[in-house]
């Protein structure tokens, strides 16, 4: 496996949360690693977006990193409860963003648990271990992945502590409407959500 590199996401936005099926994000905390494997994701589309915080262009400072470059990370609060992981994408000034829905977890399987439910993994009944990541929020609390780190370039080769590798074999994905999104009026048609199909780990299938 091989680190994403920035021209992976300075792409087509829905091209990109097509081809983040089946990577992987890998988290260092203290002297543990953490990788979750990207089962579902969505795009966002940026300025004629209704469902994107910068749609007609807002430009806030909670926006502000979609303008930046891409391979960054843009992690706000959502519910005043639950931090989501989103990735930049295209190029500066076109603010546009993967959301990640979801991921499968893959090693430090034990420390994503602790981190959720302050228990191990193989403690867990069956539900809640399904329920580990198979949501945004969940999946930023099991990769302790906080607001501290929006703005974050994911694509620096220098840092070890948060990245992205490429995928180890083709992954079948489906299409799908994005989820709770209706205020956002013809755009919640939209098929912009993608998953791994029969993935268990996916949020709503």
């Amino acid at each position: 496996m091989q680190r994403l590199q920035r021209s992976f996401f300075e792409r087509d936005t829905v091209s990109v949360a097509k081809d983040l099926i089946g990577t992987y994000i890998v988290r260092q905390v203290k002297d543990t690693i953490r990788i979750g494997k990207i089962v579902e994701t969505e795009a966002y589309t940026g300025i004629t977006d209704k469902a994107s915080h910068a749609y007609g262009n807002r430009r806030t400072p909670r926006t502000e990193v979609m303008y930046g470059k891409a391979g960054h990370a843009y992690v706000y609060l959502i519910y005043g409860m639950y931090d989501l992981l989103n990735i930049v994408t295209k190029t500066e000034n076109e603010p546009e963003a993967v959301l990640i829905r979801a991921v499968q977890p893959i090693e430090g399987v034990d420390e994503m648990a602790n981190a959720r439910f302050q228990t191990p993994f193989h403690i867990l009944p069956p539900a809640k271990q399904k329920q580990l990541t198979n949501g945004p929020g969940k999946l930023c609390q099991a990769l302790s992945i906080t607001r501290e780190w929006n703005g974050f370039d994911l694509c620096n080769p220098n840092q070890h502590s948060f990245y992205l590798l490429s995928k180890t074999e083709p992954v079948t994905f489906t299409t799908a409407k994005r989820i709770n999104i209706d205020y956002a009026e013809e755009a919640k048609h939209y098929l912009y959500r993608f998953y791994e199909t029969n993935n268990p780990y996916v949020s709503v299938t």
